[in-house]
């Protein structure tokens, strides 16, 4: 199973709307057979690919599947028939797929086939694996994780706005793997007018794995000439006033500006899960990063901090809460910590 979740981690960010899976076939003598894993797009499935891997020696074997197999039929048949169809002698799924087309189905047909059917193995690895995928059918609205790049005492710019490298290169590498791993990126309009990012992953070799860029842009404010608006990647805009510049690598999802900062980001959040975006990794800025903590919708946080100090006068980098009581404060838990350089990420989840 171990196998299975690694190779299923291989294809994050690429395989959205569906999981991220592995499967590892192993035969009757023992020996591993088949591997395979979902594809970008997500087809083909991991239980297709290890079957084309493992081909006749597959019956009488064991898979070993990250998520519960498919039981519906979509582009391609169901992965529980393909397996039944395979002579599959036993079936060890780590998680069973809460996707109502799913939901025991698939476990349930192999075990009528007679497969003999054992789940829970490594359960906590594969929920974390696909928890971007799980929110999305769970919640109805994709996970949400926030990146702050910010000197020791939080901020992320100096009075002037100058805030470029806070962070070291080895911090800023690892933020391109963040991107590589994310379906989406996303910031607020104030960080296109003040920045002009591209949001594209340039680590050598995964330059095309750049993921959808996303701009919550409420008020219309996007220049014509934002690099945001190239072609380097897909663009989605989230707003309501009408684009500046229609060009073909970008697309509008239309939110009405008349809610609540909350309610419209609630709002926005689902529009992209019904969309398909299960992951989304948020860089800014502060009032988006603001907003997302106000309205709870912030599952993951990583925390970058360089051992530097800017001063009371620089530009935070979470602005003003409205908190009376400490009861009221946004509650995280550290789930690790780790040096790139001499910048630390602190990596905190929100409690279950």
């Amino acid at each position: 199973m171990g196998a299975a979740l690694s190779l299923a981690a291989r294809n994050l960010g690429q395989v959205w709307p569906n999981p991220a899976v592995g499967c590892v076939i192993v035969d009757k003598a023992g020996h591993v057979v088949g591997r395979g894993f979902t594809q970008p797009g997500g087809r083909p499935h991991a239980e297709t690919e290890a079957l084309a891997m493992a081909g006749a020696r597959a019956k009488g074997g064991t898979a070993y599947v990250s998520l519960e197999p498919c039981a519906h039929h979509g582009r391609t048949p169901p992965c529980a028939e393909a397996l039944v169809s395979a002579g599959i002698a036993r079936c060890v799924a780590a998680l069973e797929d809460p996707d109502p087309r799913v939901s025991g189905r698939g476990l349930a047909a192999m075990k009528q086939a007679g497969i003999a059917i054992e789940t829970g193995v490594r359960a906590d690895q594969a929920r974390a694996l696909n928890i971007g995928f799980l929110t999305r059918i769970t919640a109805g609205r994709p996970f949400v994780a926030l990146k702050l790049a910010t000197s020791l005492d939080g901020h992320i710019a100096t009075r002037a706005g100058d805030s470029r490298w806070i962070t070291g290169e080895a911090a800023r590498a690892f933020g391109h793997m963040l991107r590589a791993t994310h379906d989406a990126i996303a910031v607020g309009s104030g960080t296109v007018l003040a920045d002009d990012p591209e949001l594209t992953c340039r680590l050598k070799g995964l330059e095309h794995r750049s993921p959808v860029r996303l701009v919550f842009d409420r008020r219309g404010r996007i220049p014509a000439g934002a690099k945001v608006l190239s072609e380097a990647a897909p663009t989605w805009i989230i707003g309501h006033a009408p684009l500046q510049a229609a060009k073909k690598a970008v697309q509008k999802i239309e939110i009405e500006a008349n809610r609540d900062s909350s309610a419209w980001l609630s709002a926005a959040l689902r529009e992209l899960a019904g969309a398909g975006l299960t992951r989304i990794l948020v860089e800014g800025g502060a009032t988006l990063a603001t907003a997302l903590l106000q309205a709870g919708l912030v599952d993951r946080l990583y925390w970058f901090r360089a051992p530097i100090v800017i001063g009371g006068d620089g530009l935070p980098g979470i602005g003003p809460l409205a908190m009376d009581r400490l009861a009221a404060s946004v509650g995280l838990r550290c789930v690790d910590r780790r040096a790139f350089g001499n910048d630390v990420l602190e990596l905190y989840d929100r409690p279950a």
